[in-house]
């Protein structure tokens, strides 16, 4: 699937749980601090989301980020995924995830995150609701966790967040970063 295959997929999977859920563009933009027209060219595919405002959006509709990932493409072995079975997410800021477990819906889940130099996780902190952690395989990944000094990570440190726990991150660096990422 390509860059605009996805964010058309993508869009069709938020506006569709939204209306699911019985939730109007004004409500969901008042949840999550966001324009309705920004929301709108969301789901018409216009826009692409940060990663904090998937995570918002997720929160506000009841359901966890890897909701998005869920169009998942046949694999031979169905606890393994190959590099052509992974759903891809590119978001604005510079950040692409794959997901790279098998089952979203088990106990945790694997991300691939690539950052491109300089991306980042959107103005405002993320507050999931899922414990998560991270593994920086290349370049810096820099976290603020709450009101906090940033944090810088390099290859081989880890961290581990706790539920709701506010944070943002980006690559402040001019080489890209990778970290696997994990949640619970």
């Amino acid at each position: 699937m390509n860059k605009g295959e996805e964010l058309e997929s993508l869009s069709i999977l938020i506006r569709d749980l939204r209306e699911h859920k019985n939730v109007t563009l004004g409500v969901l933009s008042e949840k999550i601090g966001r324009s309705v027209g920004f929301l709108s060219q969301v789901e018409r595919g216009i826009s692409r989301p940060t990663v904090a405002d998937l995570t918002a959006i997720s929160e506000a509709l009841g359901v966890p980020t890897t909701y998005f990932y869920s169009l998942s493409r046949p694999r031979a072995v169905p606890w393994v995924t190959r590099p052509d079975e992974r759903r891809t997410l590119y978001y604005a800021e510079g950040i692409t995830d794959v997901l790279v477990s098998p089952k979203i819906s088990a106990g945790f889940s694997m991300l691939e995150s690539l950052l491109d130099p300089g991306a980042t996780s959107g103005k405002g902190h993320l507050d999931d609701s899922s414990e998560q952690g991270g593994f920086v395989l290349e370049g810096e990944l820099t976290v603020w966790l709450g009101d906090g000094e940033p944090v810088t990570l390099h290859p081989n440190d880890s961290f581990q967040l706790p539920a709701h726990a506010p944070f943002k991150y980006a690559n402040l660096t001019d080489k890209p970063a990778r970290v696997l990422w994990v949640f619970t």
